[in-house]
């Protein structure tokens, strides 16, 4: 297969979506959607998140040292394009969208209710990278909606919905491809597995 070589370039596709809130402390709160997350961390449990200085959430981040990020699934993909191209200095975005401003478990910034996981974010540290700052957060307390959870306590991601972005659009995420391990896995494990989806 030929290939073409380019210029460096932030290529890595495709990255989860999610709609941070944060708030300043005195009343004012804001989201802002970002695509430029990840996991850095098991244990603790720790995320990253890449804000330019110029945005409006910027120094709220910076001054509480709070943020949750909200995952986004299909029902929010309007709210989350709107929070990523609308700035909050001239819009409350909670109350444009109609999106409910839920009390957090552990952080003074709220939670967006419609989201069905909110991951609670303290800041542990900051790097300045050039055109962003990478925020990397301690997850301190996650909210996952009930109706995701099955009834033996395991959350099933797959009933959520959720969205990714991909060089300039939103897409859903419709069929499993494999689970961890299936490519090592016994072929009686997989039958049980493939016995137990029917």
């Amino acid at each position: 297969m030929a290939k073409l070589v380019w210029n460096p370039a932030t290529l890595l596709n495709p990255v989860p979506v999610v709609m941070v809130s944060c708030t300043d402390g005195k009343g004012r709160d804001n989201i802002i959607t970002l695509a430029w997350v990840g996991t850095v961390n098991s244990d603790p449990p720790m995320l990253s998140i890449s804000v330019r200085k110029e945005r409006f959430s910027y120094e709220m981040i910076k001054s509480t040292g709070e943020f949750v990020v909200n995952l986004v699934d299909e029902k929010l993909v309007r709210a989350a394009d709107y929070c990523g191209v609308k700035s909050g200095r001239d819009t409350d975005k909670f109350s444009e969208l109609g999106l409910t401003a839920g009390k957090a478990a552990k952080v003074s910034v709220p939670v967006i209710h419609e989201s069905p996981v909110n991951l609670e974010c303290k800041v542990v540290n900051t790097l300045s990278l050039g055109s962003h700052d990478l925020f990397i957060g301690e997850v301190i307390a996650v909210n996952v909606d009930e109706t995701l959870i099955d009834n033996k306590g395991k959350l099933e991601f797959e009933k959520s919905k959720l969205v990714v972005y991909s060089h300039g659009q939103y897409w859903g995420l419709k069929m499993p491809l494999g689970f961890f391990g299936f490519s090592v896995a016994k072929k009686s494990t997989l039958k049980r597995r493939d016995k137990g989806k029917r």
